[in-house]
């Protein structure tokens, strides 16, 4: 178990993840929480972070930081996506290296597997197969930044360890509907259809591609149980096991928002990886279970996104 009263570096805490970790590490009882904010601290600067690593001193690492987005936004901008996510990967993990940080996770994603991987996909299906085109550049970060881990393990006994989560939404997620995933963009889409008494909702794609959809606070409540009981060197799922189509997500979400929408699906959209579920049975060995169904968090998450646009503070 990791020590409560060390000080923590949670690198990305005011994204998605990050806010879900500095809000998990808080209700744990951890007392020493450090956090940058990008403005004073450019991951993808080397120099500049093992300076902040050297004045700040942190014990442990939890690596959450990085650049996101859905199929679009991965499609376009490729190079940002590969750029961004292998610097900040390469700056955090060697400024740990550096310090000799006791323990560090690095969160990759899902997308490192092959497009048409076994499903459940198992850990061991990294590498075995061509990705999925629309999210390349960022799948071949995340895969380095398991390697990196792997390495420095390897060359130097540091116990960085890797953890992959599917696909992730809830409160402080990304609402906007070019660079927003699936969850969160069609959740704004049924809103302001909605708002704006439409009868139709555009939706990408057939609506035939299978998804896995976990609770960002479920994924925090796995990062701290990975960090107090998992040293391996070989990275780990985090999931539901479970997956449902977006058709069937599009619906609850409709259910939810707008029930009187008619869904349009768009088939000239890229539908992306047919199927992509994860075999979690590693993680549940280690005794953890998601616990937040599908149907409470979409409920908890609309009410979080109505909020924040009441407030003005919604990521659109």
């Amino acid at each position: 178990m990791i020590d409560r009263d060390a000080p923590v570096f949670v690198a990305g805490h005011r994204g998605l993840v990050g806010s879900a970790v500095v809000r998990r590490l808080g209700a744990a009882g951890f007392s020493d929480l450090r956090t940058v904010g990008r403005e004073e601290l450019d991951l993808r600067d080397q120099a500049a972070v093992e300076a902040w690593f050297r004045a700040e001193e942190p014990r442990y690492v939890f690596l959450v930081a990085g650049t996101v987005g859905g199929i679009q936004a991965n499609r376009t901008r490729p190079a940002e996506f590969l750029y961004d996510n292998l610097m900040i990967h390469g700056t955090v993990v060697h400024a740990s290296h550096l310090v000799g940080v006791t323990k560090l996770l690095y969160l990759g994603s899902s997308c490192i597997y092959p497009r048409l991987a076994d499903q459940p996909i198992v850990e061991e299906a990294l590498l075995e197969g061509p990705l999925e085109p629309t999210n390349e550049g960022y799948a071949l970060a995340k895969i380095a930044g398991i390697k990196l881990c792997e390495s420095y393990r390897r060359q130097y006994g540091s116990d960085f360890v890797s953890a992959m989560p599917t696909n992730l939404y809830g409160p402080g997620d990304n609402f906007d509907l070019d660079s927003g995933h699936v969850l969160p963009a069609l959740m704004r889409r049924f809103h302001e259809a909605h708002e704006a008494g439409a009868g139709e909702v555009p939706i990408w794609g057939t609506g035939s591609a299978r998804r896995e959809f976990l609770h960002v606070d479920d994924l925090a409540d796995a990062c701290l149980h990975i960090m107090d009981n998992y040293s391996g060197a070989g990275h780990l799922n985090v999931g539901t096991g479970v997956d449902i189509s977006i058709r069937e997500l599009a619906e609850m979400i409709r259910d939810l928002v707008h029930p009187a929408a008619e869904l349009v699906f768009d088939a000239t959209k890229p539908d992306g990886t047919p199927r992509k579920v994860l075999d979690v049975s590693k993680l549940t060995d280690l005794g953890w279970i998601a616990d937040t169904p599908l149907d409470d968090g979409l409920v908890s998450t609309y009410e979080w996104f109505r909020q924040a646009m009441a407030d003005g503070t919604a990521r659109l």
